[in-house]
């Protein structure tokens, strides 16, 4: 848990439930801020299962997935090759796009470039390439007569796709279960502070949307899931703009480390599909396994 990423807090939250939920299934838990000395902390602790509860960076890109295999050590949710894939947004595409699910048009540019002009006709988002949890997000409107202020924070390579505009759903599956859909309402972008604020997103679940769509969400989710060769717990998020039906469903990233926080939409999934926090998490370390 915890970890160098931006990531970092929400990660700390996410352990922290975790690691009390798991004591309550009667396991032994001890936490750890992973830091450089992380390998050493590891082949000290000489523990049965790693739960991985690192969110971004290192965390959820295959970096500390690769450290595992190489301690030997079993570990929860996917592996090094899905993890790098998922964590990166336009390779995923391209594996969304392989297996025919639908996306938007985007394109890598420097950084410099987006901010010196427009690289896409507005409107458009920037992004980083591979970051997660909506971290240094930018919208471009279609009536902007500049391109964006990008900060210092943000990489020298950034993702730029047409925006999708709609509603924002989202699908966890578990193995190869696709639990349901939330409907996830907020005022204005579904942004960091959205997310993990108290209060600052309400979720509708199950979603109030028409079945030909709830039921592409749980199949596109599960596909991507399986195409991108993910393990144990991952989460797909969709745009859907319901002036065009069932054509304007969009994919537009899987998460291979879901938040496991209070006001995370995993677990209130997860409880809507009749599955305790404390039972999830049991299966997902029940789950673990090196070589993912």
């Amino acid at each position: 848990m915890g970890g160098p990423s931006v990531e970092r807090e929400v990660s700390l939250s996410s352990g922290r439930e975790c690691a009390a939920a798991l004591r309550g299934e009667g396991f032994d838990v001890v936490e750890v801020d992973a830091g450089q000395d992380l390998p050493a902390r590891l082949a000290d602790l000489s523990r049965d299962v790693c739960f991985n509860a690192l969110h971004g960076r290192w965390g959820e890109d295959g970096c500390v997935q690769g450290l595992l295999e190489w301690l030997g050590l079993p570990y929860t949710h996917s592996g090094v090759l899905s993890s790098a894939l998922a964590m990166d947004k336009e390779r995923t595409k391209a594996v969304y796009r392989a297996a025919g699910l639908p996306v938007v048009e985007s394109l890598l540019a420097d950084k410099d470039e987006v901010a010196a002009r427009h690289v896409m006709a507005p409107p458009y988002v920037v992004k980083p390439n591979n970051e997660g949890s909506s971290v240094g997000i930018h919208i471009v409107r279609e009536a902007a007569d500049a391109p964006p202020h990008l900060g210092e924070d943000m990489p020298d390579t950034v993702m730029v796709e047409a925006y999708a505009p709609g509603r924002e759903l989202t699908t966890t599956v578990m193995g190869d279960r696709a639990f349901t859909v939330t409907d996830i309402v907020t005022e204005g972008w579904y942004d960091y502070h959205a997310k993990y604020a108290e209060g600052g997103s309400r979720h509708v679940v199950p979603a109030e949307i028409p079945q030909e769509v709830f039921d592409a969400c749980l199949d596109y989710a599960l596909r991507a899931h399986e195409a991108l060769g993910c393990r144990g717990l991952s989460r797909t998020d969709f745009r859907w703009d319901e002036a065009r039906g069932l054509d304007g469903l969009i994919l537009l990233e899987t998460n291979t480390q879901p938040g496991m926080t209070p006001t995370s939409l995993a677990p209130e999934q997860a409880a809507r599909s009749g599955l305790s926090f404390g039972a999830l998490c049991r299966w997902i370390v029940e789950d673990a396994s090196c070589a993912r």
